[in-house]
């Protein structure tokens, strides 16, 4: 059984973001990545972009939004991104979010440019 300590997880920082790996291909999951994600209180100027498959995202704390018109959700709140759906993930609260975000492995992400990619954090 893959085990993944907490000092020993993989992160990843984005302007605003930080991912926290708990499960992927590069640490023994075949089928799901799974990951932590902390956004702070900066805005973030990222364009939407879509993902092939679904992603699912449960809200542990702050206020966020996760399509660029959709609903607010909070601590205990969960949502599902169908796959080709714009993902424009925002914090709006005043106080740094966590999310815990769920999606099958070998997903492949389509940025607003057009560019693909795999993100490490799912790798």
């Amino acid at each position: 059984m893959p085990i993944t300590r907490a000092a020993d997880a993989p992160q990843f920082d984005l302007p605003g973001a930080r991912f926290t790996v708990q499960a992927a291909p590069s640490l023994g999951s075949k089928g799901l990545c799974t990951w932590r994600l902390r956004l702070d209180t900066a805005p973030r100027d990222d364009a939407p972009h879509t993902l092939d498959r679904d992603e699912v995202f449960m809200v542990l704390s702050g206020t966020v939004q996760l399509t660029p018109d959709g609903e607010k959700l909070e601590a205990g709140d969960s949502a599902v991104v169908l796959a080709g759906d714009p993902i424009q993930v925002r914090n709006l609260g005043d106080t740094d979010a966590e999310l815990y975000v769920a999606i099958t492995a070998g997903f492949t992400g389509t940025m607003a440019d057009g560019t693909t990619v795999q993100p490490p954090w799912a790798q």
